[in-house]
C-alpha cells in the first residue's frame, strides 16, 4: 500500500503527463485517476480491514496528491480530481468489501 502511494506521488511530481492525444488527453488523465484510486483503495481495505478508515485515508491522500500538484511546475491541483480520486478510491473499498463479504458467506 505504501508503495502504490509512493508511485502515486511520484507520477504527481512529474511536469507534464500529456499523451499528445487532444481530447482523448483529457479522458485517459482522469481514467488513470480513477483507476490508480480504485487500487489504492482496495490496498487500504486490505490494510485496515475497515472500509470506514480505509475510505476516509484514501480520500484524504486524494486531497494531500492535488495540493501538492499545485506546487509542481505545469500541474495543478483541482477540486476535480479529488472527486474523480474519492470516487475511484470508494469504488476500489466497495468492490474489495463485497469480494471479501462473498468468501465469507
Amino acid at each position: 500500500m505504501l508503495a502504490w502511494a509512493a508511485v502515486i506521488f511520484a507520477m504527481s511530481s512529474i511536469p507534464d503527463l500529456g499523451t499528445g492525444l487532444g481530447g482523448w488527453d483529457l479522458v485517459l488523465r482522469k481514467l488513470a485517476h480513477a483507476a490508480e484510486y480504485t487500487v489504492l483503495g482496495a490496498l487500504l481495505l486490505r490494510a485496515v480491514r475497515r472500509e470506514v478508515p480505509a475510505s476516509v485515508v484514501g480520500i484524504a491522500y486524494a486531497l494531500t496528491d492535488e495540493i501538492h500538484q499545485a506546487f509542481v511546475p505545469g500541474r495543478q491541483g483541482r477540486p476535480l480530481d479529488v472527486l474523480i480520486d474519492a470516487a475511484g478510491v470508494l469504488f476500489g473499498v466497495y468492490v474489495l468489501g463485497r469480494a471479501g463479504r462473498r468468501t465469507l458467506a
